[in-house]
């Protein structure tokens, strides 16, 4: 999957659901995904908008992300 700054993360939770556990490895805000406010924010949310609300830039987080997909796969 190619990540992008539209790429929405309910896209990513489909394709890696592991994801979901791992993602915190990248930033520890991501850890509000597991609240049920999470689970209604993943079905929107960007990579853009996850960039904003964790304060990391966009393409330090595509990266992060894909590195995380590699080394899981």
């Amino acid at each position: 999957m190619n990540i992008t700054r539209e790429t929405k993360l309910a896209e990513l939770l489909r394709e890696y659901p592991w994801l979901r556990e791992e993602i915190v490895k990248v930033n520890e805000k991501f850890s509000i995904l597991n609240s049920p406010l999470g689970k209604i924010m993943e079905k929107k949310a960007t990579i853009s908008e996850m960039s904003k609300k964790s304060g990391m830039d966009e393409d330090v987080l595509i990266e992060k992300l894909a590195e995380l997909i590699r080394v899981h796969s």
